[in-house]
């Protein structure tokens, strides 16, 4: 089914957008420290941000746990999200916006794959299958 092939892109997006960024929280990039010292997060936070998304990136990859990869991110990047709006600024080291603009696109494709998974939520999914 095409819409099947289009959720899997989206999952595989999503998972790479997670892990690419590992190598500069695990790292300690100075642009990762920075973020994570503004938040006051540094560096326990960083390092368990990162171990989080590697988890939701791996459980977006597995069929069977799609729905909670997603959920994950939700979280997760909806955190990064706030922390952007409210400690941080949409421009961070003059980046121009692209985190806060990955963050944003990765929050709404994660927004869909859940929809397409929601059956799949133990307890509540089949409760929300319209």
């Amino acid at each position: 089914m095409k819409s099947d092939r289009i959720i899997l892109v989206l999952r595989i997006a999503v998972a790479v957008i997670l892990i690419q960024t590992l190598r500069f929280k695990f790292t300690a990039h100075p642009d990762s420290v920075y973020i994570f010292e503004t938040v006051g997060l540094e560096p326990y936070g960083r390092i368990g941000i990162g171990l989080l998304e590697l988890v939701a990136g791996i459980l977006l990859l597995i069929p069977k746990t799609v729905w909670a990869g997603a959920l994950l991110t939700l979280g997760l990047i909806g955190g990064a999200i706030v922390m952007h709006l409210t400690q941080l600024g949409v421009e961070v080291n003059r980046d121009g916006g692209v985190l806060f603009f990955t963050a944003i696109i990765t929050f709404l494709l994660s927004v869909i794959i859940l929809y397409y998974f929601r059956k799949d939520i133990p307890i509540v999914g089949k409760k929300l299958s319209f």
